[in-house]
């Protein structure tokens, strides 16, 4: 939960009431089988979902490197001034939001030289879990402000003929419930969990892992739909564009329908939740290039403990799918020294990316966003292809409803992409 909950799906409800509810599903819907089958494909391999891309063809992971590369930036940006407008609005700081940023990175990057996987897991885990019951609370609590009798769930004719509109809804979707560069890092998080763990995750694990998860984002994404309709929309309230303003705006939809006394324990547990994805973002984009350049040079092998699991014998060790343990996420001193590198030039990256859109919140979260919309089809395909190719281990198949439903997707997502396309320049 980030930025496509607590601003996206906020500014949704804030300018067009629950008329764009119908999308944040859809958007939902259409992205579960590429979100499904990052865990999904490490449980049944062993492997990440890069290992999937290297057996497709350098080309995939050429292409994976190069739209990482065009959407990291942005991403880490986005996120990152957002917590640092929480932070603002929490404390009352008059420090510049770049200069906040900056220092979450750093305290972000400080979190994982010591914790690694076993900190970032633990601290999502409680901080989401504190804002999802206030969340839910509060959209009990708004759903009485709601005059139904002029609620309307489908969009005005005019909605579809306004530019501005239909940008915004491909902005909407584009991290609804996140970016599909998220599933890459779902395997790889699966391997170190493995690794923190011990435990080797079966599918049925790694389903209901994800469900919970998933499902919950969906539903906290609605519940933000509903708190900038009910207490926003139609209030002649104008949403603020700098990322102090909005974070003093959600914390405000808290206070208004929870009390005065919700002001610190919401904005401190919305800036928790944030402070966890500034974090996971800073471990997903490095851990991913680490462990992208080592596949270039290298097939990744599955722990010991995976294949015991299989079945494998000791000659198993001798081929292509030989144990590789004693690492984070399959990667020795090489990828960790790649994961810095890649972590300090995206620190750096993001602060620039800041200074240059910092005048227009929204502006460079539509940029980041947008820039997910219109990558969402390649990743999804990539995934497709990983997940049901003939390297899957005999009796570890993916079920066919989810081959069907995973090139649905695709063809939607690859629709809305190039009719973006088309309005935008043509």
């Amino acid at each position: 939960m980030g930025v496509s909950h607590l601003v996206q799906s906020t500014r949704a409800g804030a300018v067009f009431g629950f008329a764009l509810i119908g999308f944040v599903i859809l958007a939902n819907l259409i992205k579960y089988p590429a979100f499904r089958l990052g865990p999904w494909y490490a449980a049944a391999t062993g492997t990440s979902l890069l290992e999937g891309y290297r057996r497709q063809g350098r080309w995939a992971l050429v292409l994976y490197l190069l739209l990482t590369l065009g959407t990291m930036f942005t991403v880490q940006a986005a996120v990152s001034v957002v917590t640092a407008g929480l932070a603002k609005a929490l404390l009352g700081l008059e420090t510049s939001p770049v200069t906040i940023a900056a220092v979450l990175i750093g305290a972000c990057a400080a979190l994982l030289a010591v914790g690694r996987y076993r900190w970032l897991d633990r601290i999502t885990k409680v901080v989401v879990a504190v804002l999802t019951l206030s969340t839910l609370l509060a959209t009990i609590l708004a759903l009485s402000k709601v005059s139904w009798s002029t609620v309307s769930f489908v969009p005005a004719g005019a909605v579809f003929t306004d530019p501005a509109a239909l940008f915004f809804i491909a902005a909407l979707i584009g991290w609804m419930p996140s970016a599909i560069d998220v599933s890459v890092w779902q395997s790889l998080w699966t391997l170190a969990r493995e690794k923190d763990s011990g435990v080797v995750p079966t599918a049925d694990e790694s389903s209901v892992d994800f469900h919970v998860g998933y499902i919950g984002t969906a539903v906290l994404a609605l519940c933000f739909v509903v708190l900038g309709a009910a207490v926003i929309h139609g209030s002649g309230a104008a949403l603020a564009d700098t990322a102090g303003g909005f974070a003093a705006q959600v914390i405000g939809l808290y206070v208004e329908t929870l009390g005065g006394w919700s002001r610190y324990v919401i904005g401190t547990a919305a800036f928790a939740v944030m402070f966890s994805t500034t974090l996971t973002v800073i471990d997903g984009f490095p851990r991913a290039l680490a462990v992208l350049v080592a596949r270039f040079r290298e097939p990744e092998r599955p722990s010991a403990a995976f294949l015991q699991t299989l079945g494998a014998t000791s000659d198993v060790a001798t081929n292509d799918v030989a144990p590789q343990d004693g690492r984070e996420g399959n990667g020795g001193e090489g990828e960790r020294g790649v994961s810095w590198v890649a972590l300090a030039v995206l620190g750096i990256g993001s602060i620039l990316v800041l200074y240059v859109f910092l005048k227009s919140l929204a502006a460079m979260i539509d940029v980041a966003t947008t820039l997910s919309f219109l990558t969402a089809p390649v990743l999804s395909l990539l995934n497709h292809r990983a997940a049901f190719s003939d390297d899957i281990p005999p009796g570890r198949e993916a079920p066919r409803w989810l081959f069907v439903a995973s090139w649905a997707g695709i063809a939607i997502q690859t629709a809305f992409a190039l009719g973006y396309v088309w309005l935008r320049f043509f």
